[in-house]
């Protein structure tokens, strides 16, 4: 199946900012644009781990629908987990109301790599599979499919929840490196299951998050997450979609992102689009970097702090416009539509220069 189940999505403005074409807008989606701010959300999500909802295909496709219809954004994002493959494999996860993902039994010896079991898409990732299918079949954006990377994935096996500093993640990379590049090798191969599965069945585009690899040094990240990124990107770029790659406080790392096969670039906003652009050697497309938490802010200041973002790219085709992080639970949708439309109406996408 081509991605989208073969609808013609391949002009739309979201998928021309990835290959750095100039279009006609800028386009935008956000990070957790389905989820915890929206109030229909939480009628159809139901109560108990989030799990619960991303195994139910209705459910899940009609909270990937809905900041779509609400907000007009250029691409919808399936609702799903970064656990969910490692969940699916049995290793023992659960994500944890108020906490976020928690293993009762975390990762500490080469007797734990025995806990996952080989992950078949098509009868452990069923919801997923479905979900997807069903979206593609009704959107008219395109759909974008995700994966945890290895670092982050590995964060929350180890520490057994999430954690500030990740300690014993790093104590362990560095102590037994052989343990963690096992360890690793096995989570790059659930991502490449992952998603393969998603655009086997329809998804336009990829993103890995590997949200928490900007707590690493640099020549940290290159010898131990590097290989294993490169090898999911890899096993992607014959598939012919877009691969997104993202992290936070990534700046020091921006170089290393952009080598390991990234197409399109996550840019939180503590590095400047301009800086992000010279630091990728201006061979990939940039997504973000609107800080979330100044959704928070008056209208004024919010518009504001768009239009700085939008000025600090400079009209250069290859940007779409998102957050620097998630949507925070407590912001106001109308405040996220605000930001839609000020994009749409005065972004540039042509390849302007001022």
């Amino acid at each position: 199946m081509t991605p989208n189940g073969g609808a013609n999505l391949t002009s739309s403005a979201f998928l021309r900012a990835c290959r750095q074409e100039p279009g006609a807008r800028v386009p935008v989606w956000f990070m957790r644009q389905a989820g915890r701010s929206l109030p229909e959300y939480k009628e159809v999500r139901g109560s108990g781990t989030i799990l619960n909802a991303i195994q139910d295909p209705d459910r899940a496709t009609e909270i990937t629908l809905q900041p779509v219809r609400r907000y007009g954004v250029d691409a919808a994002i399936l609702f799903s987990d970064i656990v969910t493959p490692v969940f699916a494999s049995g290793f023992g996860i659960d994500i944890t109301p108020g906490v976020g993902p928690t293993c009762e039994q975390p990762f500490r010896t080469e007797a734990d790599l025995g806990r996952f079991r080989p992950l078949d898409p098509d009868a452990d990732l069923w919801f997923q599979s479905e979900t997807v299918r069903s979206l593609v079949a009704e959107l008219k954006v395109p759909l974008i499919g995700f994966a945890g990377g290895p670092f982050t994935l590995a964060c929350y096996l180890i520490e057994g929840k999430p954690s500030k500093n990740w300690t014993t993640v790093k104590a362990l990379m560095v102590g037994q490196p052989d343990l963690w590049h096992k360890l690793c090798h096995k989570l790059a191969d659930l991502a490449i299951d992952t998603l393969t599965n998603q655009v086997t069945n329809g998804a336009s585009a990829v993103q890995l998050f590997d949200s928490w690899a900007g707590a690493l040094r640099p020549e940290h990240y290159r010898e131990f997450v590097f290989p294993h990124s490169q090898r999911i990107l890899s096993a992607m770029a014959g598939l012919g979609v877009p691969r997104i790659h993202f992290g936070i406080n990534t700046g020091e790392l921006l170089p290393q992102i952009t080598a390991a096969g990234a197409d399109v670039v996550g840019v939180d906003w503590r590095t400047t689009l301009q800086d992000a652009r010279e630091r990728t050697g201006g061979t990939v497309a940039l997504q973000g970097n609107l800080d979330p938490a100044l959704l928070l802010a008056p209208a004024k200041s919010l518009e504001d702090e768009v239009r700085r973002v939008l000025a600090d790219n400079n009209g250069h085709p290859g940007h779409i416009f998102n957050l620097g992080h998630g949507v925070l639970p407590e912001v106001d949708p109308d405040q996220l539509l605000r930001v839609v439309e000020l994009v749409h109406r005065e972004g540039k996408a042509d390849g302007a220069r001022e």
